[in-house]
């Protein structure tokens, strides 16, 4: 399996139905492919240097969006939501693990975990 920072990036123009529900392995889907991608989204990386923002996955109706590497480094997790594309929240992970973000709840978070744990309660499908 090829790391993630590796894989190619895919700038091939995608609708945000026919983004995958789980990680794709073999590529790294550009933002700027995303037909529907809001303005949020695509400047999510300036301030930190990083202008490739890639997408990760699905988190219940969240889509899951890296700018910057996955490790070891300044990166920036957006998730926007699928039904209402101009809400979003965001995660700033730094290079020594430390991180802060804000979840769907309101509460602020210092791990990654917590606030992905934040966006599956308060995203599934039903609400």
């Amino acid at each position: 399996m090829t790391a993630a920072d590796d894989r190619p990036v895919d700038e091939t123009p995608i609708h945000t139905e026919d983004l995958p529900l789980t990680p794709t392995r073999d590529r790294n889907i550009s933002a700027t492919a995303w037909i529907e991608a809001p303005p949020t989204l695509l400047g999510s990386g300036a301030d930190i240097g990083q202008p490739l923002i890639a997408y990760k996955r699905r988190i219940g109706r969240w889509l899951l969006w890296r700018a910057g590497p996955a490790r070891r480094a300044d990166a920036r997790y957006t998730a926007i939501d699928s039904k209402d594309l101009s809400r979003a929240f965001s995660f700033r992970l730094k290079p020594d693990g430390s991180g802060y973000g804000i979840g769907p709840s309101g509460a602020s978070c210092t791990r990654f975990r917590t606030w992905k744990q934040d966006l599956l309660a308060h995203g599934s499908d039903e609400d």
